[in-house]
Parts: C-alpha cells; structure tokens; sequence
C-alpha cells in the first residue's frame, strides 16, 4: 500500500521574514476548521507532502494546482495499473475540513483526483481506439454510493433505498457487493461528469431530508474498466479492473468530539465505520510486520466489507492522508500521521484480473445451471438436506436469493456478449432524456426566478433548484393533497407550509400557511412579502434557500450594483443576529470575539433541528444557546464557551450539556428520527437509551460563588455572605464562607495571639495555615432537592467536596477543612493577591410535582402569548385543559396567580 499525506506545509514568501497569520474557522462538526491568511499563498488543504515506502518528498502547490499536483503524482500511476488489469482503490483519510473530499472530488474549477481520474481515461480510451485492431473493445461502468449511519444509498437511483439501506453480500470469488446497485454505461468524461453531479444532487437531497450530516458519511465513487482483445495464440481475452475512489468522513478523536463521559457515548453508529476501519488497519499492518495472524473484522462494517480486496486483497492501494495546521487541531494531526504509518506496513496481493472471454461466460452459466438446480431442489447441496429444520420465510429468503443471482449473472452475461457500439447506443438512448431536460433547466435559470439551497458544505450548494413559475407556487410536504409544485421534506415541513407567487411584472411574494416556520433575511415572516434577489429564505429548520431572480439581477447590474455570492455562513450569521447574538465584525471585536460567533454560526442551527425532532417526535424537551464566559467559572483567560441547556417541558429541569456532548448526542438523535421517518416500529427506546432523555436526578450546576483570599495573604480572618450566580449572571441564592488562619494542627489563634503581618511577603519561606469553612446557602430555587459544594484550593492536588443537604432550600453545610502552604512561595503569595478561589454549588434536582409542571406549562404560555401579541392574553379553556387532570385544592392554589377575565373569557399572569 502506498500513503500519501495531503495538507500541513504552507508556501510564504521566500524574500518575506513575515510569519503568516491565520484566523481559525469552525466551518461544520467537530472542530472542523478553514483557515484564511492575507499574508499566506494558499490555505491550510492545497499543500502536498508525499510519503512512500523508502523515500519522503515533499511537493509545495499553490491552492489552484493542488489536486492538478496530486494527481500527476497518484492518479497517473493509478491510471497505468488499471490499464495493465489491475484492480486500484485509493482513500483520503483525516479530520473533517482538512482537504479530503477538495482532494477526491475537487471544488467548482479545481476537478479533484475523480474527474481528473476519469478525464484522462477516456482520453486514453479514444488514443487506443483509435490504433486498436479488429475486435477490441473497451467498455466503462460507473456508480457512486453513499455510507451514513451504516446504511448504503444508492446515489445514482435514489428511488431504490430500501429500509435500512441496500444490502451487501459476498459472493465466493469476487467478494463483497452492493445488492440491486443501479451500474451505469459511460462513453465519456461528460457522461461521468452529469452522473457525478446527479450523485452530488441526490446526495444533497436525501441528507436534507434525513437531516443527516454530509461530513459524517463515505462517499464511494467506482469505476469499471473492461478491455477486450486477442492474444498472441488468438483467443479473445477480457481485463477487467475495478477502480474504488473513496472519499472518507471526517476521523475526529472520540475525545474530541465530547463523547466522553456521556452516558450514550457508545450509543452512535455514526463513527462505528471509522473505528472499524482502524481496527482492520491495525491487525493488517501486525500481519505484515510478521506478528502472529489475528482476526480481521472486515465484517464490522458496512464500509470495511465493501473496502475488504482495497485494504488486505486483490488491489493496489493508494492511501491520502489530510492534516491541517491549525495549531487546535495538533493532536488530530499526529493521529493521522500515526495512522498512515501504520497503513504502510500493509501489503496487498495485486494480481491482473485476465481471463479468456469465452472462459468467463461458461462459469457463469455453470454458475447459473447449479443456482437454478438448488433452487429446484428448494435449496440444493447441504442447504436441501437441512431444509426441514429452517423456517419457511428464511427458506423463501433463501429462494429468492438464489433468483436474484440467477438474474444477476443473467444479466452479466448478456452484457459481456455485447459490443461497445451496442452499450453505447443503449447508453445514449436512456441519456438522451435527461441530457434534454438538464439543458431546458439551464435555459429556464437564465430567465425564472428559482431558489437554490445552501449548505454548509459548499461542494452540495447550488445542487437544488425549485422554480417559481406564474400564478401560486404551493410549498409542502408529500402529505399534501393536491401534491405541491414545490414538495420539500425533513424537519418541521409542513403539509402545507407556504406559497410563492409570481406576478405578469415578475415581482415575487411570499406568505407562511398557519404557523408553518419560515424565515426571510433570518427574520420570522409574519405577513406577506416581496423577494428580492439574492434574498435567503429558510422552511422549516434545514431547507434554506437563496433567491435567485434574474430581472432584479439585470435591473441591479444596469443600476452599477455589485452582485455578490451569497454565503451558507453569511445566512447563519443574519440568523443569529436576529435571534438576539451581537455578530458584528470588525476592529473592536477579539479573536475571541470573532470564535465564539463562528462557534455560533455552527451551533444555532443544529440546535434549531435538534427542537424540531424533539417537537415532531413528541420527546418534550426543549434546547437553547447558553454563552458561558471564562469570567463566569473565574478564569481569566480562556474560551467563551457555547453550551447548550436541555429543559424538560414536563417537569422544567434543566442541564447544561457541553457543547461536543450536545454533538454526540444529536447524531443519535439523527438515527433516531431516521429510524422514524423510515416507519421503523422500533424507533423509539427506553429511556436509558433515549438521546432526548436526562435522568432528573443528574447532578447539574446551580451557580458560582468567587472567594477572594487576598485578606490570608496578611492573616486576617474573612468572612463573606456571598451571591451565588449562574451562567447568565442571575442570583440563584447566597453562600456564607469563612477563612480563619490557624496553627498547623487547625487550632485556631487566641484572642491574645497576634498573628497579623504588614505585607504579605513576611510570610514567604515560612509555613501558613487556615481554614476554610462553607457553612450554609440561603434561598437556592425551589426545584432543587439535594446540593453541595465543590471546590479546588491552588495547591490541592484533589477536588474538594462538601456533605449533600437534602430537603431544603437552606442548606447547613457545616464544612471545614485545612489547607497547609508549607513553606509560602512567591507563587503562592502571587495566587492569593490575584486569583479568586472558585466555589461551584451543584445539586441533584429533584422530579418537580404536578402543580409545579402545569404552573410552568401556564406561564410558557403566556410568554408565547407576549411574544404573539404584546398582551400575554390566554383562552380560559386552553389554561383549563392544562389545569383539568388536577385535584380541586390543586386548582384552587392555581387560581390563586390566575385571573378569569369573564369580559374575555382569558386569563392572564398576575
């Protein structure tokens, strides 16, 4: 195997002494990161530094030249095996947002290593053509699959997606295969291209509707190669070479990603490939190094198995390797590296696959005749004679297996038979249509307004085009009857969730239907609109859209207004400043600033999907944005964090999950809502198993108190009543603290003795003591039923903790414990006079009453009503629904904070 690593070298001006700076961009999940430098040639995925077996080169290219460069040095040599009759694979690896997929599959004007692959096949096709004698014959197949969640999509037939996705099955000599996987017959690099494209758009459509995450999920691009010819004797023989082109997710650290410590974290199939597929790196690379032969779990997953002839068989095999050089992303770096060097100990077993025409047909149809007699046989071989132990539907399993391959090598057999003149008559006949129909789309973008989506991989934007045609255009789901002229699917679409309408003056207009969400500039529409071009507009919570409206576009340009491109983040970012996030850029703003609104841009509308499944899937909870500043856990310095608050609608708790554990967990949330759409009886599990779900009894963080210990540093005694605050800066109660300075056995100083000292630096060299004592909180809120105090004193090895209290909301701590400096350093003097001992008041919340839920369920009711209508009004039935299932006294104490307006028949919060 041979590894190549992409990524990591940067070019800068040789003459320069200027070191480039960089400006870090989470651009997607896990950390993914772009970088952008004024004083840099190129960014962070373009460079190239090539590792083979013996020697190391390195290749520096600009950003345009990359995959150009890569190619000459990979794709080349690859080309020349596959002519030879050798089978090839070759698989980009590495953190998502370092260079993979700009690499495999290129961007916009750069092809990447797939079209530049398949470019100059048939470039090389058209020369041998052209000098080849009677009777040889080249023939190109193509198809293009997609991994996610451990399930196989077909990109090219998307209407073939079976639940659970396309099956995989083995077959005795050429391996594993995709089960029904639709192979199309290319004749040119323009075929592969439309068909590349038709994946990309298939790809794009289904992980909008799924809600699932491109940078999650394998792409695998295959190229067939058939050359017939005679040989020296004058028998006619068939190579056949099978190029993989595998364009990996992202290979974050479970550490990372904040999977760690969380309850589900091994809940997630998302990685479970990725794991596979180090796993099997790791037992080929022992076996080539001459360890002792172990098992090899190809079988693990759906990727290993079809990667199975790529990694350990009967292909050579090219490995990229993509790093970046963010300075956060060191560790991932290393891994990989790590990773490629153990992937080149691996050795494959390459053999050229030649065979006699005539040979391969007749093992066919001798395949075929013992099929067919088995399955007369009602399973035939030892399959028949055990037939009477097997249930009856795995026997027609069994059946209508052994049919399908009997249709399948049918079907092979029909195809070697055929000429290349009559594959690409065939061929050029079912293209036709589409060739006829792409091109009258092109010619209506030129002149219908049309929305086309956004997303936050820029390979799938652009990829979706719905046209707004005269009179109304319905916006739905396929619910809706009659069936929309614009039909949209996934979160929080509704039946029927908008219409556009069109004018004879192409003016453009827009009106939600009922409460259908959808947002205009990333403000919520209220009333109907005019677009504009270039206007973004969002349905539901992850359909968004650009307007594009060629009139207005003319009328702009000939006002001598610039057009410009219209960004995924640009989109995020008007989201976020209207839903309340300063996201103004500029000379006053940090990197810390601009960080934590990058942090933003990612966050808010995986958020914004995670309430939509809540919503459609009945879970009752609700998540928000929390901004946790370093001040808040009293750091000086460090990030601001995005965090995310889970609250449960039934009981009001609430928790604070990190915000790579709200990652984790959203992608089991993903499966879960996949599990659903696809009509899984099963979809929902038990709580223990629930991404949703937070046992009520986990502890959480009720607040801050900061201690200053500057008074110790001269002996005197402190004692403080001070404010407990959380995250958001409000007071949820007050600690009562002391620090007495003591002997070295914790006896506190007599009234007699003095102990006190000028300044601070007497004490350096000589051993101090004191006491910390937490003795009680006063007023912490109501819905907390045990809580403690936890802290960490600069020299103590080991979190302090002190007694849970439970049952009230005054808690008597009554904790007392020594803390010894011996002997008082500089440093010791220097953290007592600056820093701040940070006290943290957790609790394990208690499952709040049924009055307390219903009370909670009326006043988000009234602020929903305030938001709607300024007035906070509610119907008296709507409150009496909430209020029904209770007791009379329970009613009663409700009505003491409800007042029935009898005018109005509506409540409102006194």
């Amino acid at each position: 195997m041979v590894v190549r690593a992409v990524g990591a070298k940067l070019l800068s001006d040789e003459n320069s002494s200027q070191t480039p700076e960089f400006t870090g961009r989470r651009n997607g999940n896990f950390g993914r990161r772009t970088m952008t430098s004024s004083n840099c040639h190129v960014p962070c995925r373009t460079t190239v530094v090539i590792m083979t077996h013996i020697n190391t080169a390195t290749i520096e290219c600009p950003y345009t030249q990359g995959p150009q460069r890569v190619f000459d040095n990979l794709g080349l040599n690859m080309l020349e095996n596959a002519w030879k009759g050798y089978n090839c694979s070759l698989f980009a690896y590495g953190q998502t947002g370092s260079g993979k997929s700009y690499s495999v599959m290129g961007f916009q004007a750069n092809k990447g290593i797939v079209p530049l692959t398949c470019e100059e096949l048939f470039r090389g096709i058209k020369i041998r053509q052209e000098a080849c004698a009677e009777g040889e014959d080249f023939q190109v197949t193509f198809s293009m699959i997609e991994i996610y969640n451990e399930q196989v999509r077909d990109l090219l037939n998307p209407k073939n997606a079976p639940k659970g996705g396309l099956k995989i099955r083995e077959h005795y000599s050429k391996g594993f295969y995709v089960d029904m996987l639709k192979v199309v017959t290319v004749n040119t690099f323009a075929d592969i291209e439309s068909r590349i494209n038709e994946g990309t758009r298939n790809r794009t459509i289904a992980s909008t509707n799924m809600n699932a995450t491109s940078s999650r999920a394998h792409t695998i691009v295959s190229v067939t190669l058939i050359q017939k010819a005679k040989n020296q004797a004058g028998q006619m023989m068939t190579k056949t070479s099978i190029i993989n082109l595998v364009d990996l997710a992202g290979s974050e650290r479970v550490e990372k990603t904040g999977a760690t410590g969380d309850r589900l974290k091994e809940g997630s199939m998302i990685n479970q490939s990725l794991s596979t597929l180090g796993n099997v790196i790791k037992a080929l690379a022992d076996l080539g190094s001459g360890k002792k032969a172990a098992h090899i779990p190809y079988r693990d997953s759906k990727l290993t198995m079809l990667l199975k002839n790529a990694l350990g068989g009967n292909s050579k095999t090219i490995m990229i390797a993509a790093i970046s050089p963010a300075d956060d992303n060191y560790e991932e770096t290393l891994s990989t590296l790590r990773y490629a060097d153990r992937a080149k100990s691996i050795r494959t077993k390459a053999i050229i696959n030649e065979s006699p025409t005539e040979k391969l047909i007749r093992e066919l149809r001798e395949e075929n005749a013992r099929l067919l007699q088995q399955l007369q046989t009602g399973g035939g071989g030892a399959m028949g004679s055990n037939i009477k132990g097997i249930p009856e539907h795995e026997v027609e399993e069994m059946k209508k297996a052994l049919e399908e391959q009997i249709h399948r090598n049918k079907s092979e057999m029909d195809e070697m038979e055929k000429s290349w003149q009559q594959r690409f008559s065939e061929a050029e006949a079912a293209n036709m249509e589409k060739l006829v129909l792409e091109q009258k789309k092109q010619e209506q973008m030129k002149v219908v307004p049309h929305f086309w989506n956004l997303n936050e991989d820029p390979a799938l934007t652009g990829m979706v085009v719905h046209f707004i045609h005269d009179g109304k255009s319905h916006i739905g789901n396929k619910n809706a009857d009659p069936a929309p002229e614009i039909l949209l699917a996934g979160l929080s679409i509704l039946k029927e969730h908008a219409v556009v309408k069109r004018n004879k003056k192409n003016v453009v207009k827009i009106k939600q239907v009922g409460k259908a969400k959808v947002l205009v500039n990333g403000k919520e529409l209220q009333e109907e609109k005019e677009l504009h071009h270039n206007d973004r507009v969002m349905f539901g919570s992850n359909h968004l859209y650009v307007l594009h409206h060629p009139q207005d576009l003319a009328k702009n340009m000939k006002a001598g207004k610039k057009e410009e491109k219209v960004t995924y983040d640009q989109a995020q970012t008007e989201i976020a400043e209207n839903s309340g996030f300063n996201m103004q850029k500029g000379p006053g703003q940090t990197k810390e600033d601009l960080l934590v609104q990058e942090d933003l841009i990612e966050m808010m509308p995986l958020v914004s999907e995670a309430n939509a499944m809540s919503e459609e899937l009945d879970k009752k909870v609700r998540f928000e944005i929390a901004i946790v500043a370093p001040a808040v856990k009293g750091l000086k310095h460090g990030r601001t964090e995005v965090n995310v608050v889970i609250r449960n609608l039934e009981n009001g708790t609430e928790f604070m999950w990190q915000r790579n554990k709200f990652l984790n967990r959203k992608y089991m949330m993903q499966e879960m809502y996949q599990n659903y759409m696809e009509g899984d009886s099963d979809w929902d599990v038990e709580k223990e198993k629930d991404p949703f779900w937070e046992p009520p009894e986990t502890e959480a963080l009720i607040g801050y108190v900061h201690l200053y210990l500057q008074s110790l540093g001269y002996m005197i005694e402190l004692e403080e009543t001070l404010s407990i605050t959380d995250y958001k800066g409000l007071e949820r109660g007050h600690l009562s603290v002391e620090g007495v300075p003591c002997r070295s056995n914790g006896s506190e100083f007599d009234e007699s003795e003095d102990a006190f000292v000028e300044e601070p630096s007497e004490l350096e060299g000589k051993s101090m003591y004191f006491r910390l004592k937490i003795l009680n909180a006063r007023g912490l809120p109501v819905q907390f039923n045990k809580s403690f105090c936890r802290y960490k004193f600069y020299l103590d090895e080991q979190t302090n903790q002190t007694k849970e209290i439970e049952g009230t909301i005054n808690p008597n701590f009554g904790h007392n414990h020594l803390i010894s400096c011996n002997p008082v350093t500089k440093q010791v003097m220097d953290a007592e006079d600056r820093h701040k001992l940070l006290v943290e008041i957790n609790t394990h919340k208690k499952r709040a009453d049924k009055m307390e839920t219903k009370l909670r369920k009326i006043y988000d009711m009234v602020l929903e009503a305030k938001k709607e209508d300024g007035t906070g009004t509610l119907n008296a039935s709507e409150v009496e629904e909430v209020l029904k299932s209770g007791y009379k006294e329970q009613f009663k104490a409700a009505g003491r904070v409800i007042q029935t307006v009898n005018e109005s028949k509506a409540c409102v919060i006194q």
